[in-house]
């Protein structure tokens, strides 16, 4: 439990890398970024996901639990959905590393077109609509341009928390870096937050 969100509280945040719509069953990069607030970059663990899969939350998982960083205090996500559909069970992340779960997005999702596209292109698409559903309720950070879940933390801490570790966007830093690492691996270049 999180008492007081500190200058320097140690995250991992979470995003993958660039990849081709018609490349389901691909592999794409996941890239945690760990960091002292929203200065100092302690480490970076790396997975391969599936494209339209439904091994991310395993991966994420894996590289917290297995990572040589045990002092970790929140885990950051960029969005519920990698590599395409691939859906972040935010709850099993929870219980399984004991972090809190945060996670952040600039555009507020329309579930409804979610579950719509899921019903029609994923045979196991309830399985995948659970996990949509499950991912706590949508708040409003910065109207029309930051909202955030939050999970095993207040919502109050969980925006103390997301303004700590921001930086040179809206956007938590480990967020930003984990995004450019990741576009970078798979594109070459790092892409524009």
């Amino acid at each position: 439990m999180i008492r007081k969100v500190k200058k320097e509280i140690r995250v991992i945040g979470f995003d993958d890398g660039t990849f081709k719509f018609k490349s389901r069953g691909d592999k794409v990069i996941l890239v945690g970024v760990i960091m002292k607030g929203s200065s100092d970059v302690v480490g970076i663990v790396t997975r391969w996901i599936t494209i339209d899969g439904l091994d991310v939350t395993d991966a994420i998982i894996d590289a917290i639990n297995s990572s040589r960083f045990k002092d970790l205090r929140v885990v950051l996500l960029k969005g519920i959905t990698y590599a395409g559909f691939n859906i972040v069970d935010v709850s099993r992340v929870f219980k399984e590393t004991g972090l809190p779960v945060i996670v952040v997005v600039r555009k507020k999702p329309d579930i409804g077109a979610m579950e719509s596209a899921l019903r029609k292109h994923f045979d196991d698409y309830e399985v995948r609509i659970k996990l949509l559903r499950s991912a706590g309720k949508l708040v409003e950070l910065i109207p029309g341009k930051l909202y955030y879940q939050a999970i095993g933390i207040s919502y109050d801490k969980a925006a103390e928390v997301i303004q700590v570790t921001s930086r040179n966007s809206m956007v938590p830093e480990a967020l930003r870096l984990a995004h450019m690492i990741a576009s970078a691996v798979m594109c070459g270049e790092s892409k524009k937050d």
